[in-house]
């Protein structure tokens, strides 16, 4: 069973051992985050920023979990006037599955009936099509051309409402 937990302190060191054990894999598709990130001060500091942020309601961060190991993190940045950027990372283990398009379908539901938004913004790189399945299965639409750390992408945008409760198909 798929389950997201809203970001707190005691998920720190599952999370640094999932970005650990999957930083060679993200790289793959997305911007590395820098050897820093990776070392427990990096992190303990970056963990207790986003804390920061997620107090502020600035941002909804949360952890994926499948019979309470963490294999992915779904989050919601920037929450201002109705919308927010979406983000999430799937472990490897769990790619192919269906577990993203599971755990974005979540997500919506939650932006919507929990936090309020109207809309969603997403983006991914062009050569990660698998993301970009996730977001059109998720009734997210194309609406630009985008540039992540120096490599083309895709800018989407989700409109929440009755959509929002639907599951994808």
């Amino acid at each position: 069973m798929l389950t997201l937990e809203r970001l707190r302190a005691d998920h720190a060191d599952a999370l640094l051992a999932f970005e650990r054990e999957n930083r060679a894999y993200f790289t793959r598709t997305v911007p590395d985050r820098g050897d820093a990130y990776f070392t427990p001060a990096g992190f303990a500091e970056r963990h207790r920023a986003l804390l920061e942020e997620q107090h502020a309601r600035v941002c909804h961060f949360h952890v994926l979990l499948e019979d309470d190991e963490l294999i992915g993190r779904v989050n919601l940045m920037d929450a201002v006037d109705g919308s927010a950027e979406l983000g999430y990372r799937i472990g490897e283990r769990a790619a192919g599955r269906g577990v993203a398009t599971a755990a974005v379908a979540q997500m919506c539901r939650l932006a919507a009936a929990e936090y309020g938004l109207t809309s969603l913004t997403a983006q991914t790189t062009l050569d990660n099509p698998a993301s970009m399945k996730v977001l059109t299965r998720n009734g997210f639409t194309p609406v630009g051309d985008t540039t992540l750390s120096g490599r083309p992408g895709v800018r989407y945008v989700r409109h929440l409402g009755p959509l929002a409760t639907r599951t994808p198909g």
